[in-house]
């Protein structure tokens, strides 16, 4: 299927207008900010931290470790759930947290729209942990079969990248396949009743179909794409109170030495956190990595490959330095 390419002020309006929509349904579920509770991003006496339903903050959040190292500091520790990254760093664009966690390309995304962050750290490659998926029962076999296929995925997420690089090694380019553009909630909705072709989907949600569905895995990123997972922060709190931050790193990194020695405790907690069963968890579990580090050079030029990928696309309205949002703490 051909899809005409937008002019650059229509990308610049598409994109603003889901910033927009993200921040409406942030805004929905984090309960009404008033502009005070924005404004306290910088006094240090709160540090506001958005996380997803899964993943290491999730487990710092129920651990409660962070709120034992910063009380000492008389710093108190809020959480906020987002449902993806690309709504998490519209979160943060907008002054509701101060820190969160997200995948490798919705920084990208962030970064085109103008949200002013900066990277603070990262987990180790898990490309195993994100995948693309069809019913059990599809004629789909391989990657190569989504020509002129509907193949859903939550734009600018992590799984964009993935399924942009697992096409082009099927041969096929972006304007082959009819994407749509679908949260994992509306997604999964979507691949059940069949109205999607394929699922471009991240774990838990990727162990949960597979285990519920029976789905089928075309690729997973493996040999593909690194899947890191980034903790990023806005550039205001990270110049304005580096030894909360530094503390916030210390604390996933002690975590994170934990997780390594103690799985099975970490799918419980998981479990207790999700809601999902323990089978699901554990093998969504098996695919994830720990062991926080500092942005290097290297992961710096992999987010540079994503973002001219995308730039050359035209999904992103214009070219992007990735170091400038380095932090330099």
């Amino acid at each position: 299927m051909k899809h005409d390419t937008p002019s650059s002020l229509e990308r610049r309006a598409l994109l603003k207008a889901s910033l927009a929509a993200a921040a409406g349904t942030v805004i929905a579920g984090a309960g009404a900010l008033t502009p005070f509770a924005a404004a306290r991003a910088d006094s240090g006496k709160v540090l506001r931290v958005g996380y997803q339903k899964y993943g290491t903050l999730i487990l710092l959040k129920a651990r409660g470790t962070l709120e034992k190292r910063l009380a000492p500091l008389g710093v108190k520790v809020e959480w906020r759930e987002f449902p993806a990254g690309p709504q998490l760093l519209e979160g943060l664009n907008a002054g509701a947290v101060d820190v969160g966690t997200v995948g490798e390309t919705p920084p990208i995304f962030a970064q085109a729209g103008g949200v002013d962050f900066v990277y603070i750290g990262n987990e180790p490659p898990a490309p195993a942990a994100e995948a693309i998926v069809v019913p059990h029962d599809s004629p789909v076999k391989t990657v190569a079969d989504l020509r002129s296929k509907r193949v859903a995925l939550n734009r600018g997420s992590n799984v964009h990248f993935l399924l942009v690089r697992a096409l082009e090694k099927a041969g096929l380019k972006y304007t082959d396949i009819q994407p749509n553009y679908l949260t994992p909630s509306d997604a999964r909705a979507a691949f059940t009743q069949g109205s999607i072709d394929a699922w471009v989907i991240w774990d838990p949600y990727l162990a949960a179909i597979e285990r519920q569905q029976n789905a089928r895995v075309l690729t997973d990123g493996t040999g593909l794409v690194k899947n890191l997972q980034y903790y990023v922060a806005t550039r205001s709190y990270a110049s304005a109170q580096p030894a909360i931050v530094n503390a916030l790193l210390d604390e996933i990194a002690a975590l994170d030495a934990w997780s390594t020695q103690h799985l099975a405790d970490v799918a419980g907690l998981l479990v207790g956190q999700t809601g999902l069963d323990g089978a699901t968890i554990e093998l969504a579990v098996k695919r994830t990595t720990f062991g926080v580090t500092r942005i290097t050079e290297a992961t710096l030029a992999y987010q540079q490959q994503i973002a001219d990928t995308f730039n050359d696309l035209k999904l992103i309205p214009k070219p992007l330095t990735v170091a400038d949002a380095r932090w330099k703490a």
